[in-house]
């Protein structure tokens, strides 16, 4: 897909997004959304403010905890300019999951001299964690489901069966990287050859000695890399197995997080929600996170309604429930356009 290509389908997502969101909107009594929030004590947002920070600080210490497992320490203040920043360019291009990688690995190497294997391995690691944990999770969620009559158990069983494909689509690559690195490196050359061909276009007839000793050295790098690399992931599976085990119950406090952010919006709105409220509510508003729409706009506010509506409760307090979950992600947005900003200058030590 050419630029121009994929600035046409960012921009018709961002259409689709607004569009979808707008009509959630108009389902929505605005005036008593803002009389809702209105009526919230100071004490309600320190506490919500607080479970957000744990969330935040959660999030970089598991990276910082796999960087420290990949022998690849940095302070964790960089670490979470470097996670926000990445997270702001994710938030406004298609799928609010992914988009902000590359930059973060150029940061990784240019900013704070991590050399490529382990930048690459480090947020692929961190990656794998969080995208891994994130489909177990909303399993877990949707088969709890399964024995309630909210829904029709076929409805649940193909989204089960989606995540579980997923997620061994996940290990499966998994497996296949750490396992079988040359034959994975021997399936990737041709691209890896046809990506230098167009790099180098501006000189399409270059001298034969020069080409073939171009290609031969550009090959063995790419080859010393690859191999540091699953080396480098090998040792920290058999190394620094307790650490993985940290950053993976990390990862699983994130979500107790989550939960815990979500109940305490509930309560704050004036709801009483029950375990299995809570399990449909965050299961559609995460499965919607899925779909490839920039930040989750549209999507989510239709989660949200769609959840109320089958669960019979309140519009309104969707409405607010709404309103609250975007003023964080602005909140959020704004501080990663700050440390996206703040990344320049002046390379940073490690930890």
């Amino acid at each position: 897909m050419t630029k121009s290509q994929w600035r046409y389908l960012t921009v018709l997502l961002w259409v689709l997004a607004l569009a979808l969101a707008g009509w959630a909107l108009w389902q929505l009594p605005l005036r008593d959304i803002g009389d809702g929030i209105s009526r919230l004590r100071w004490r309600d947002w320190l506490l919500w403010v607080s479970i957000n920070v744990v969330i935040l600080y959660l999030a970089v210490k598991r990276w910082q905890i796999l960087g420290w497992a990949l022998s690849a320490p940095l302070w964790l203040s960089d670490l979470f300019r470097l996670r926000q920043a990445g997270s702001a360019v994710s938030f406004i291009t298609p799928g609010p999951h992914f988009g902000g990688e590359p930059l973060q690995l150029y940061w990784l190497k240019q900013r704070f001299d991590v050399p490529l294997h382990k930048a690459v391995a480090m947020l692929g690691m961190d990656r794998f964690v969080e995208m891994g944990t994130n489909f177990a999770v909303l399993l877990a969620g949707v088969l709890m489901l399964l024995g309630t009559s909210l829904l029709q158990a076929g409805d649940w069983l193909q989204i089960s069966l989606i995540l579980v494909l997923m997620l061994s689509g996940m290990f499966l690559c998994a497996a296949v990287i750490i396992r079988h690195p040359q034959w994975l490196a021997d399936r990737f050359r041709p691209l890896a050859q046809r990506w230098r061909q167009a790099r180098n276009g501006d000189d399409p007839n270059p001298p034969e000695h020069k080409k073939a000793q171009s290609e031969g050295e550009q090959d063995q790098t790419m080859s010393g890399g690859w191999s540091a690399m699953v080396s480098l992931l090998r040792n920290a599976l058999k190394e620094q197995r307790l650490k993985l085990w940290v950053a993976l119950l990390m990862s699983l406090l994130g979500w107790a997080m989550l939960l815990l952010e979500l109940f305490v919006l509930l309560r704050m709105l004036g709801i009483q929600p029950e375990i299995q409220d809570l399990i449909m509510i965050m299961v559609g508003m995460r499965l919607a996170m899925l779909l490839p729409v920039p930040g989750g706009i549209g999507t989510i506010e239709a989660s949200l309604l769609w959840s109320f509506s089958l669960l019979g409760l309140p519009v309104a307090a969707a409405g607010m429930l709404i309103a609250l979950i975007r003023l964080r992600d602005a909140v959020v947005l704004i501080i990663g356009l700050l440390c996206l900003g703040s990344l320049g200058g002046r390379r940073q030590a490690k930890a």
